[in-house]
C-alpha cells in the first residue's frame, strides 16, 4: 500500500533523500559554450620547426638589376644581383595542468562519470583557446605576431563604412574596393580569394537584399567579384581594427604568403603523484602568424 506524501513525516536527511529519488537526471550533459575557434580554419598551421625550435627564421630574396640595349664591343654590362633579408619570430610555450585526487576518481566511478577524461579535456580546450588568440591577435609581452593585427599588413579605411545604415551599393563598393586595392598596388602580383568580416557585417551582407531582387549582397559579390571565392566571419574581428571598430580582412589563404607556427602541437607528460592527488602537465610551443607576404592581405577598418 502506497502512503500519499502529506503523511509522511520526514527529517532533513530524510527528506533530501527522498527528493533525489524523484530527480531525473538526462544522460546528455549541457556543458558551457564557448566562441568557436576558428584561427586555424582561416590560417594555414606549420608544425615543421620541432619542438626543440627557439625561432622562426625565413629569408627574403630580391633580384636587381636592368639589362640594356648594348653594342657590339661593350664593356660596360649592367650586373644583376640578389639580395637576401633575414626575419625572424619567437617561439614560446603554453603550459595548463589537470589533476585530481584518488577520492575524485573513486566518486567518479561511483556515478558512472568519467571524471578525469573530462578534466584532460577542459585542459585541451583552455590551451586551444590561448592558440587561437595568440594566432589572432599575437602576444606583445613576448613579440608574437598575430593575424589580424600584423604591422606589416597596408590598413585603410572603408570607403563608405557603418553598413548597418549603408545601401547595398555602398557595402559592395566597400568590398570590392578592399580586393581592388591590394591588386592595384601589387601589380596584380598579389590577388586575394577570401574576406573575413565581423558577425554584425556578415549578418548584414548575408541578408540584405539587393534592390527590387530576391539577390543577397553577399550573393550578388560573389558572383560578380573575379577573386574571391569565400567569405566568412569571424567574432575577432570585431573591434580589431583602428580605435577599436571593426575590421575586415581580405586576403589569399595560401601558406606561402602567411602561416601559423606551431612547432609542438598539444602534448601531455607522464602523470606527477603528489601527495593523494595526481597532476598531468601539458605543453605546447607556438610561433605566432608569420606574413611571408604581408602585401598579400589588408585589413579595411570601420564597418
Amino acid at each position: 500500500m502506497r502512503i500519499p506524501r502529506k503523511f509522511l513525516n520526514l527529517d532533513a536527511g530524510e527528506s533530501l533523500f527522498f527528493s533525489r529519488e524523484l530527480e531525473h537526471i538526462l544522460v546528455r550533459q549541457h556543458d558551457v559554450q564557448y566562441p568557436e575557434l576558428r584561427v586555424r580554419m582561416f590560417v594555414p598551421v606549420n608544425n615543421e620547426a620541432g619542438p626543440g625550435a627557439e625561432s622562426i627564421t625565413y629569408y627574403q630574396f630580391d633580384k636587381v638589376g636592368m639589362a640594356k640595349i648594348i653594342s657590339d664591343y661593350a664593356n660596360d654590362l649592367p650586373r644583376a644581383d640578389v639580395f637576401g633579408q633575414k626575419f625572424t619570430s619567437p617561439v614560446e610555450s603554453l603550459g595548463i595542468s589537470f589533476g585530481y585526487s584518488f577520492q575524485e576518481v573513486r566518486s567518479a566511478a561511483m556515478a558512472n562519470r568519467a571524471l578525469p577524461p573530462m578534466k584532460a579535456a577542459a585542459a585541451r580546450e583552455a590551451h586551444e583557446r590561448l592558440v587561437d588568440e595568440i594566432g589572432s591577435l599575437g602576444d606583445a609581452n613576448t613579440g608574437l605576431a598575430g593575424f589580424l593585427n600584423n604591422a606589416n599588413v597596408p590598413q585603410a579605411s572603408a570607403l563608405n563604412g557603418t553598413w548597418s545604415v549603408a545601401t547595398a551599393d555602398q557595402i559592395i563598393e566597400d568590398m570590392n574596393d578592399s580586393v581592388t586595392q591590394m591588386i592595384n598596388s601589387t601589380n596584380a602580383v598579389e590577388a586575394p580569394d577570401t574576406i573575413i568580416l565581423p558577425i554584425d557585417a556578415f549578418t548584414i551582407v548575408n541578408q540584405r537584399r539587393i534592390p527590387d531582387t530576391e539577390i543577397t549582397v553577399l550573393q550578388f559579390f560573389l558572383r560578380n567579384n573575379a577573386w574571391i571565392r569565400n567569405v566568412d566571419h569571424w567574432y575577432r574581428c570585431t573591434g580589431a581594427g583602428a580605435g577599436a571598430t571593426d575590421r575586415m580582412v581580405t586576403y589569399r589563404r595560401d601558406p606561402s604568403k602567411m602561416e601559423l607556427h606551431i612547432p609542438q602541437e598539444f602534448e601531455t607528460f607522464p602523470v606527477q603523484e603528489i601527495g593523494l592527488r595526481y597532476e598531468v602537465p601539458t605543453h605546447s610551443r607556438i610561433g605566432g602568424t608569420v606574413f611571408y607576404k604581408p602585401l598579400a592581405a589588408r585589413y579595411t577598418d570601420g564597418l
